[in-house]
């Protein structure tokens, strides 16, 4: 976790429930998750797939990959 999530969460945690400022701090740490899933799963996507077997008896009958 960076020092901008650290400080995001740490805002969050310590904001009182149910005025502005604690409503606004636990938007702010929604869209902070929110970002960092949306770059884990685009690094995720980037990677490179696996070649898929083509010869032998093992990995040539199911891929499980998918």
């Amino acid at each position: 976790m960076d020092s901008l999530s650290a400080s995001t969460v740490g805002n969050a945690s310590a904001a009182t429930p149910g005025t502005v400022s604690g409503t606004a701090s636990v938007l702010m740490l929604r869209k902070a998750l929110d970002l960092q899933a949306s770059s884990a799963a685009q690094l995720i996507e980037s990677l490179p797939r696996p070649a898929l077997a083509s010869s032998g008896t093992l990995g040539t009958r199911l891929n499980t990959y998918a």
